[in-house]
């Protein structure tokens, strides 16, 4: 990508939130666009990231044998009616609807109702159980109080899947295989999330875990024995029987260690049982030839809360200045590196646009800043800006075919030739 390309001009930071720095400087930088409460246009990079992280999740599905779909967000209501769940999301305002002569749509706020309706015509008989469906799409959610850009918005992209299966015991294996599946997944982000003890609340079902990330920027605060790397929602201590149901189902028998701390969260998993089944009717033929109710469970990803946890995360910050830009990891980072040559020089601007070529070709995500106006010392902090983890400076310290790669994460710098750039990058 050619900076000159892009609009990019320059742009000062000044009273950068406090609470949410990483995407107050997006916002301030024009990368994120707000178009009212709760609502958010990406510009380029972001959108590339959270493109990556939509792929880090499908990959790692697929690789847990999980099948995705994609279902419309815009849904009769007479399947939420079905469920008798259309008069709750309605009255308290949460779900947004449209009235038209051909009767009343919903833009849906999760997933159930749909999901059971296409997987009731595809899964007639326990031959064809167990299995997990996902998607990636929009949701919308009429929150009153919206709070973190993106952490809380009204429209936002999730993960959310679905494992339908003959009876308990079969429903629990999905749980775990999907859990496996959400750890490795976030391990591939880059955000170190702890799954915790949860109530299941409205969603129902027999047990629930969170996965949090242990953030001053969250809203939620838990219970969280370091020892142990086992945390609990507080939700759990309003049950009458909680120590009974923490032994029973997490194995915890003590939590006079467990300490409050402050968490965000970014995913959560239920065993749900039978219940949406015998709400929708959703049901297949068992082995006995009779009629049985799918057990299923429901897992989501927040996937902006996600991208948003991670820019927040990756903020840097100068000692005079304070936040100043972001060092995105590797992992989701769409451009490895940024070129900055010295616009003057026609040599090491060819120089420049050669690397950048060479790059291109070996499908390694690279910037070149080839804006004429912008003095080098302003490119420099773009590249903070951007996000990019490695630069690279042609400027009048470059001697002949070696460059100096600069890891934006650590300081460190070392000459290297094209070759080495490109296994280094790779």
């Amino acid at each position: 990508m050619k900076l000159s390309q892009t609009g990019m001009g320059t742009t000062k930071l000044s009273n950068i939130d406090e609470m949410y720095p990483g995407q107050s400087i997006l916002l301030q930088t024009g990368q994120l666009v707000q178009y009212g409460a709760g609502l958010f246009g990406y510009n380029t990079i972001p959108l590339l990231v959270r493109r990556n992280v939509e792929k880090i999740i499908v990959d790692t599905l697929n690789k847990y044998g999980c099948i995705e779909v994609l279902l419309p967000t815009l849904q009769p209501d007479t399947i939420w009616k079905n469920s008798g769940r259309y008069e709750h999301y309605v009255d308290d305002g949460t779900m947004l609807i449209t009235e038209s002569n051909k009767g009343t749509f919903c833009l849906a706020p999760t997933g159930e109702e749909a999901m059971l309706e296409f997987a009731r015509e595809k899964l007639k008989s326990y031959k064809n159980l167990p299995v997990t469906f996902y998607q990636i799409g929009e949701k919308y959610r009429n929150e009153i109080r919206t709070r973190g850009y993106l952490l809380r918005g009204k429209a936002f992209p999730m993960l959310d899947a679905y494992s339908f299966d003959i009876d308990e015991q079969s429903m629990g294996k999905s749980y775990e295989n999907v859990k496996n599946a959400f750890l490795e997944i976030f391990e591939k982000i880059g955000l170190e999330v702890i799954p915790i003890v949860a109530d299941n609340g409205s969603m129902g079902g027999k047990k629930s875990e969170e996965f949090m990330l242990i953030s001053e920027q969250g809203e939620d605060k838990i219970l969280y024995d370091e020892k142990t790397k086992i945390g609990l929602n507080t939700e759990i201590l309003e049950r009458e029987n909680y120590q009974q149901y923490l032994k029973e189902e997490y194995g915890i028998e003590d939590i006079s260690n467990f300490k409050e701390i402050r968490t965000m969260e970014l995913g959560h998993i239920f065993q749900l049982g039978t219940r949406y089944s015998e709400m929708m009717n959703g049901k297949y033929i068992n082995q006995e030839g009779k009629e049985a109710l799918y057990y299923m469970g429901c897992y989501g990803i927040g996937v902006s809360r996600t991208v948003a946890a991670l820019y927040e995360q990756c903020v840097v910050k100068d000692p005079k200045w304070g936040p100043c830009g972001f060092v995105l990891p590797k992992s989701v980072a769409p451009y490895q590196v940024q070129i900055i040559p010295k616009m003057e020089n026609a040599e090491k601007v060819e120089l420049a646009n050669t690397i950048y070529k060479t790059l291109q070709n070996e499908k390694i995500g690279v910037i070149l800043d080839d804006r004429e106006t912008v003095t080098m010392g302003t490119k420099i902090k773009d590249c903070k800006i951007l996000g990019t983890p490695y630069l690279v400076v042609i400027g009048d310290k470059q001697d002949g075919e070696l460059i100096e790669l600069e890891n934006m994460q650590t300081g460190e710098k070392e000459v290297v030739t094209i070759k080495t750039l490109i296994q280094k990058l790779k």
